[in-house]
Parts: C-alpha cells; sequence; structure tokens
C-alpha cells in the first residue's frame, strides 16, 4: 500500500514500532488480538487496528501539500478535512478558510470565491451540485479533490445498480458529509432513499409489503428521499450502499433483513433474488471493517474501562465507543487533556451530544488494566500522549521512559 507524506508530528515511534511489528508477524490481517503494553502496574491493550486509514493519510497529505505549494494564495476547504480538531486546526492555523460547518451551514460563501482561489475536496466528498457550483467559478477541483477512494467506490456502485434500475438505498446518518455527498452522486442516476438505521429499514419494509399506504411515505421520509420518488414503482427494486464509517455489522443487519423483505413480497428464491435485490456487500470499507473487527478482538480481554480516541463528531470513533460500551465503562475523549487528573476525566457522551466529567475513573487498585484504540482520523501521536499521561500516574517520568524505548526497541524490526 502505498506511503504517505503527512505531518510528523501526527506520528508516533511508540504506535508505529507497534504497528510495523504485527504487520510483518499477520501480513494477512487475520490476528485481530490486540497488543499488550504493560507500564509497571498499568496494563494497557490496544487494538489491532486503529488510527489513519488510506482515505485520511491520502487527504492530509494533499491538503498540506496544497498549502506549501501555494503561498499567497486563498485556500478553501469546503468542510473539515476529517473529524479531527487537532488536524483541522494545524490547516487552519497555515491560513485555511472553511466553507462550511460539517452540517452544511455556509461559513463562507460560494459567491465570494474567484477562479484564482483553490478549494479542496474533503474526504467526505461533496455534492454534484456543489461541484458543478465551483466548476461554474473557473476553480478546477480534481487537484485538490481528497476524496476517500473507498467512498467513491460507494459511488461507482451505487452508479453500476442504478443502470439496472434498482433503486440506491444508503445506510448512512442523513446531516454527515459523506452521506450527504453520496446521496448527491446516486440521486443523480437512480430514486434514492436515506435509512439512519434498523428502526428505519422497519419502517421502511411496511411501505414495499404495503401495510402502510404509500400516499405516508413522504412524510416519514421528509428530506431524505431524492425527487419524483414514487414509493410503489421505486421500491419493486432496491440495492443498500452504506456510509463508509457506519457500523459494518449493521449495515449487513439492514441489508439482509430488506432482502428478506423483496424475498417474501415477491416470492423470490436465493437464484433470482437478483431481480429485485442488488448484491453490494463489497461497498463496506476496508478501515472501518478492520477497526470494528479489532474491538471485539480488543473487548475478548478483561479490564477495567476502555479509552477511545477521535473527533467528537466521527462517525466511525463514536461506533466504536458504541462497541466498548456494551462491555465496560468507557470514555470517549479527542486529546490526552480531557485526562483532568488520575481521580477525573472529561469525556464526551455522544448519544446526548454533550461532555461530562467522571470522578475515580481509574479504579483505586494495585493494577488496572484498560482497553484503548481511536478513531480513523486520530493520529497516533494523540494516541501515545494519552498513554504517556496514564502511564506517568503510576510511574516516575525516568522510570516510564525507560520502559517505553524498551518497548520501542523490542519491536524494531530488522
Amino acid at each position: 500500500m502505498k506511503q504517505f507524506t503527512i505531518p510528523f508530528t501526527y506520528r508516533s515511534t511508540l504506535i508505529s514500532s507497534i504497528k510495523e511489528k504485527r504487520k510483518v508477524n499477520d501480513k494477512m490481517k487475520k490476528d485481530f488480538t490486540p497488543t499488550l503494553l504493560e507500564l509497571g502496574p498499568v496494563r494497557i491493550y490496544l487494538a489491532r487496528h486503529f488510527g489513519f486509514c488510506y482515505g485520511v493519510e491520502n487527504a492530509i497529505e494533499i491538503a498540506f501539500k496544497t498549502v506549501e505549494e501555494n503561498k499567497g494564495k486563498r485556500i478553501f476547504l469546503l468542510s473539515e478535512m476529517i473529524h479531527n480538531p487537532s488536524v483541522n486546526k494545524d490547516l487552519q492555523d497555515k491560513g485555511v478558510q472553511f466553507l462550511q460547518d460539517t452540517q452544511g451551514k455556509t461559513i463562507v460563501s460560494l459567491e465570494q470565491l474567484t477562479k484564482e482561489d483553490i478549494v479542496i475536496i474533503p474526504a467526505f466528498g461533496t455534492t454534484i451540485e456543489i461541484e458543478e457550483k465551483l466548476k461554474s467559478i473557473g476553480i478546477s477541483i480534481e487537484k485538490y479533490n481528497t476524496t476517500c477512494p473507498f467512498v467513491e467506490k460507494v459511488w461507482n456502485r451505487s452508479e453500476q445498480i442504478a443502470r439496472k434500475n434498482y433503486t440506491v438505498v444508503v445506510h448512512g446518518k442523513p446531516s454527515h458529509e459523506e452521506t450527504r455527498a453520496t446521496f448527491s452522486h446516486a440521486a443523480v442516476n437512480t430514486a434514492t432513499l436515506v435509512l439512519n438505521d434498523m428502526e428505519d429499514a422497519i419502517k421502511l419494509s411496511k411501505f414495499i409489503t404495503g401495510e402502510y399506504s404509500n400516499a405516508d411515505f413522504h412524510e416519514s421520509f421528509k428530506g431524505r428521499y431524492s425527487p419524483g420518488f414514487d414509493a410503489e414503482k421505486d421500491l419493486s427494486r432496491i440495492g443498500v450502499v452504506n456510509q463508509t464509517t457506519m457500523l459494518a455489522s449493521d449495515t449487513q443487519a439492514i441489508a439482509d433483513f430488506l432482502k428478506n423483505i423483496m424475498i417474501q413480497k415477491y416470492n423470490l428464491t436465493e437464484e433470482n433474488i437478483s431481480e429485485r435485490f442488488a448484491d453490494t456487500r463489497d461497498t463496506l470499507c476496508y478501515a472501518t471493517n478492520d477497526n470494528q473487527s479489532a474491538v471485539y478482538g480488543l473487548l475478548e480481554q478483561e479490564a477495567d474501562f476502555a479509552i477511545v480516541v477521535g473527533g467528537y463528531n466521527s462517525s466511525n470513533t463514536s461506533h466504536l465507543v458504541e462497541l466498548c460500551e456494551e462491555k465496560l465503562p468507557t470514555y470517549y475523549i479527542d486529546h490526552e487533556d480531557r485526562i483532568l487528573s488520575k481521580d477525573n476525566i472529561s469525556h464526551y457522551n455522544f448519544h446526548e451530544k454533550k461532555e461530562c466529567t467522571t470522578k475515580n475513573f481509574i479504579p483505586n487498585k494495585s493494577a488496572v488494566t484498560i482497553l484503548m484504540t481511536s478513531g480513523a482520523s486520530c493520529p497516533d501521536a494523540i494516541v501515545e500522549k494519552v498513554i504517556d499521561k496514564i502511564g506517568q500516574y503510576f510511574l516516575s517520568k525516568e522510570d516510564y521512559e525507560k520502559i517505553k524505548n524498551e518497548i520501542v526497541e523490542k519491536n524494531i524490526v530488522d
């Protein structure tokens, strides 16, 4: 896989040594057991896969290279490059301006742009409407388009099934940048609908079977279907694609559920299911799958609590938190400074969309075990700083650094 040039401040000597050793020993990526860091009385299990994925590193490389090569020019990002506050702040500190927030609300009007300006398309991609608007201004978007290749894969698959007269059902968060982009690219070719979760899928199934009147469809899915959507006609042939950062198991469950509804409705068999339902399993992102599978492996270890590191508006990170919460206390933080002391931690409750503080989060015992992972847009350097902060609560700085250096040397691959 391609090696990207990204700011060294995002790298971690400790994490890089661990990841490289695991990669050498597990070339096929079949081993999802975590890596144990024994730091005196604290034991930290690191997930097998976490941190920057291909699409994120590609986006970061293009963005920082664009800044370096275009000094003196106005440079804009359509919205956040990725959902990580540190990376976005670094770009803003270099003079990059955001045109929209993550919900698509205008910060800088497109009417203020000129053909001399540079606009970077973020890793999530953007809508066809915005692409056309930028082109009409005379702005070239191809060179500065950082759309993740795996997001584009979903768009391509949507186009393929659209040509066969399937309606595209997108499993994603309706307000997420990637979902809005995927919806736009699908809707230009075929009828398109967004489902947020299994509850939406169950509701949709009742329109497919006729239990609910088609006259009520537009109110039930208001704002989430393409213009001219005809429930009676457009729900007769469907295919499910996904926002790549959703829980893979949720997307598959929704697809399987709707597939069974179509089988029952049209009396189909596995041999002729393609008459009504498109096979789109190949749209699931490899990095999302790997990170989620690694969390399942992580959760096989007994531990006192888990820490998940990543931006608070990061979809893929929130799903890692969701998995961990099912088994043990989990703290979702975006930076090491959220660990206020050995007793207190400030963390994010993504269910209620608010920050909270938990006291005595580290149990008062002689030995503590922690599970740790991070989202696909979180720099390894931040994960290392989280480990550093916790480790130095239990060891002197000198003893901690000695152990950490020994771990790095042990993992250096010849």
